[in-house]
């Protein structure tokens, strides 16, 4: 029950939003160092970027970063709109399911040799997409994109169980952008984002299966 008497919702499972969180790695790494020097999942860093573009800095362009910021935040404000009034373990396999659409239509618009930009606005579509779900699931340290909070919470709190999930949130968003980097460094960046499509298939389909009610598997035996 939560503090009016309601039944509490139930919660999104962090292995499920470590899952996003890898995702966000290798999303990243593959558009920064595949496409465009702009990061689709890390707004915080693509708004820098905008500002060093248009101050003059060689290597980055205030349209990829505009494009990048504007498809993010239609992609939030779509699944915001798709999820509003229902519990988020009820939208996340769904939404988390559009998300790994969009992701399959960015590699294959890479893959015809399409416009560098298309990839861009749908992966920021997709990357907008996941942090409305997220931002709804609200599990403390588990922001699957950033981890400046989890850093500071780290060093600036004692060490307890909300350490663990910092820590993981940390290790699985370096995880994921090592290996979308090695990935997109030797072979471009389709394997980075092929894998960031099975992922996000693996982490749909849990969520499908934690709205199932307890026993159900049972129930047809």
């Amino acid at each position: 029950m939560d503090g009016d008497g309601r039944p509490a919702e139930p919660v999104v499972p962090p292995p499920l939003l470590l899952g996003l969180t890898f995702v966000s790695g290798l999303v990243d790494a593959a558009v920064f160092l595949g496409l465009e020097r702009v990061f689709v999942a890390n707004m915080t860093g693509n708004t820098a970027f905008l500002a060093f573009a248009l101050a003059g800095a060689d290597g980055l362009s205030a349209v990829a970063s505009l494009l990048a910021l504007g498809a993010f935040a239609g992609g939030a404000v779509a699944g915001g709109a798709l999820r509003r009034g229902r519990p988020a373990l009820r939208v996340f396999g769904p939404l988390v399911s559009v998300q790994a659409l969009l992701v399959a239509a960015a590699l294959a618009v890479w893959a015809a040799d399409g416009p560098r930009a298309v990839p861009v606005v749908l992966l920021g579509l997709a990357m907008g997409v996941q942090n409305a779900v997220v931002h709804r699931a609200a599990v403390p340290d588990l922001p699957t994109t950033v981890v400046t909070r989890a850093l500071a919470g780290l060093a600036a709190d004692p060490w307890g169980r909300g350490s663990l999930r910092r820590l993981g949130s940390v290790a699985v968003l370096f995880g994921g952008a090592l290996a979308g980097a090695a990935a997109t460094l030797h072979r471009g960046p389709g394997p980075a984002l092929a894998a960031a499509v099975a992922v996000l298939l693996c982490v749909a389909a849990g969520g499908f299966l934690a709205t199932r009610p307890a026993g159900a598997g049972r129930a047809g035996r």
